[in-house]
């Protein structure tokens, strides 16, 4: 993939990343620790990228990010992704995750269900932690079985989710436990 271009932005959850090439938006990287690691955690995925200002696609989908992440019902279904490196089967199960509104849910089971069979959940849970796009593909919006949280690979882990889940007003079955 040639010319990407990145820019980093503020949100409820932190400071995340976003980079784009021709084509549409090819990841976005939620908060780690600093910003340093951000910029670097998506410099390790793109060697040959570059910081710029965002044009005003991008510039657009910040913001529509920003205002999900505020906690407005911001439905992000439309904006233009590159998922031209991801393997077919996550394209088919980011495209499922990303019909689901804001503040609902679906567990990998019922993805799974959509894509041929409940023996996919496993399929579906490991495309989910391969997501490049999280918040526009919305991974945090996929649960384990019974409603629970599952995972969650970015930095918080499932903290993260849930907060994320919360700012969207979803109901999640989940009871911290004295090890959370």
């Amino acid at each position: 993939m040639a010319d990407i271009q990145f820019a980093l932005f503020d949100t409820a959850i932190g400071r995340c990343g976003i980079a784009w090439a021709d084509r549409g938006i090819v990841a976005i990287q939620l908060p780690l620790p600093s910003e340093a690691q951000t910029r670097g955690r998506l410099k390790q995925r793109y060697q040959a990228l570059t910081e710029a200002p965002p044009p005003a696609p991008v510039q657009a989908a910040i913001d529509r990010m920003i205002a999900l992440m505020n906690g407005q019902p911001i439905d992000l279904a439309d904006i233009d992704l590159d998922l031209t490196d991801s393997p077919d089967f996550n394209r088919e199960v980011y495209a499922i995750a990303r019909e689901i509104p804001p503040g609902k849910t679906l567990t990998y089971g019922d993805i799974a269900k959509r894509l041929g069979g409940v023996e996919l959940s496993r399929n579906v849970g490991q495309a989910m932690g391969q997501n490049p796009c999280p918040i526009i593909v919305p991974c945090h919006r996929v649960l384990a079985a019974g409603g629970k949280p599952g995972g969650f690979s970015a930095n918080g882990g499932v903290e993260t989710k849930l907060k994320m889940l919360a700012i969207e007003g979803a109901y999640v079955n989940h009871t911290p436990s004295l090890f959370d």
